[in-house]
């Protein structure tokens, strides 16, 4: 399973009640469409974490890295290719 199906099948699993996830597109904001709250980001990191192996730092817990389903997939590429621009770094 891809990065993209993988994360949009954990957030319609945890996040999504009323079935409404599907209509929405990989750029629309978690925070902006009441999908994620700060305690469902904390959930999104440890997913990441854990489902790709990455290692998430603090400073990059910001929207830019977790706010929509292209954004996490854009982070998790960035920090698999180790040389890519990771927002919030320092």
């Amino acid at each position: 399973m891809d990065e993209r199906t993988c994360i949009r099948e954990f957030l319609r699993d945890c996040f999504i009640l009323d079935g409404g996830f599907d209509a929405l597109g990989d750029d629309a904001s978690f925070l902006e469409n009441g999908i994620v709250d700060s305690t469902g980001v904390l959930e999104l990191v440890v997913f990441v974490e854990e489902t790709f192996g990455i290692e998430v730092a603090d400073h990059e817990v910001v929207p830019e890295n977790f706010d929509s389903v292209n954004r996490i997939v854009a982070y998790i590429t960035a920090k698999e290719n180790e040389g890519g621009t990771i927002s919030g770094g320092s």
